[in-house]
């Protein structure tokens, strides 16, 4: 039997009873989680990022202002050279981890950002698109983007692609929604971006266990796209703000 009560789903099976709740993981939840997921490869982590942070100037100009947008611990706005650099997590250890100069927001992504419109350059965001809890909730956080980026801001986003890892994606308890470069390029159009970039398969799957390889290998990794094909788990989308039209309403 299925009912609901006090916004959660409750599910009796027989005598027994299951309680599920549908709501995100709290700040102290995501400590626990992250500390235990990434306890000793954080120095590993930092090089790594420091490496891709390389690859990702492309899009992102020195002069930029640039949000990570679930910065976890915040090896990617860290390693960044950029005019203005914000982040924003729920995990309250993202503070911590933050170097001087870095602005951390702590607050949920489907509320209103604490940020001025048309402020950003670009808002990058890397393996957090999976981790809300529905599709609804990521429109709301794409809209958020869209509003605090300038006209032909950048949304730059890579994550693990369902179509590739339809078993090895459920392997994290805080994995709840499914994407392809697809289906989130799609979700952006609706949002207001334009589409740059769209590969389905980037970077390996994850970070938090296995082999740590020499650095020298994802340099020549991201240099070799032909590579991409073979082991790439993650995809990356880069979308662009509309330009408004002229007479067009905000």
């Amino acid at each position: 039997m299925f009912h609901a009560t006090a916004g959660r789903l409750r599910i009796r099976i027989d005598i027994r009873e299951i309680i599920v709740s549908p709501e995100a993981h709290s700040p102290a939840d995501l400590q626990q989680l992250y500390e235990a997921r990434f306890a000793g490869r954080s120095d590993y982590r930092k090089r790594v990022w420091e490496v891709l942070c390389r690859f990702f100037a492309r899009w992102i100009p020195a002069e930029a202002a640039v949000l990570d947008l679930g910065c976890g611990w915040c090896e990617f706005i860290n390693a960044l050279p950029c005019r203005r650099r914000f982040a924003m997590d729920l995990n309250p250890d993202a503070q911590l981890h933050a170097l001087p100069g870095v602005k951390v927001l702590q607050q949920d992504c489907a509320e209103t950002w604490q940020l001025e419109d048309d402020s950003l350059d670009v808002v990058f965001t890397s393996n957090f698109f999976e981790h809300l809890t529905s599709k609804s909730v990521l429109e709301k956080t794409l809209l958020e983007a869209q509003r605090v980026l300038k006209t032909d801001g950048r949304l730059i986003a890579m994550g693990p692609n369902i179509k590739y890892l339809p078993g090895a994606y459920w392997d994290f308890i805080d994995h709840n929604l499914a994407l392809t470069e697809l289906s989130l390029l799609e979700l952006m159009k609706k949002c207001g971006f334009d589409g740059e970039l769209c590969v389905g398969r980037f970077l390996p799957y994850t970070m938090s266990g296995g082999r740590q390889y020499p650095i020298w290998t994802l340099r020549l990794y991201l240099a070799v796209p032909m590579a991409w094909r073979f082991w790439g788990k993650q995809f990356l989308v880069v979308g662009r703000k509309k330009i408004r039209q002229v007479g067009q309403m905000s």
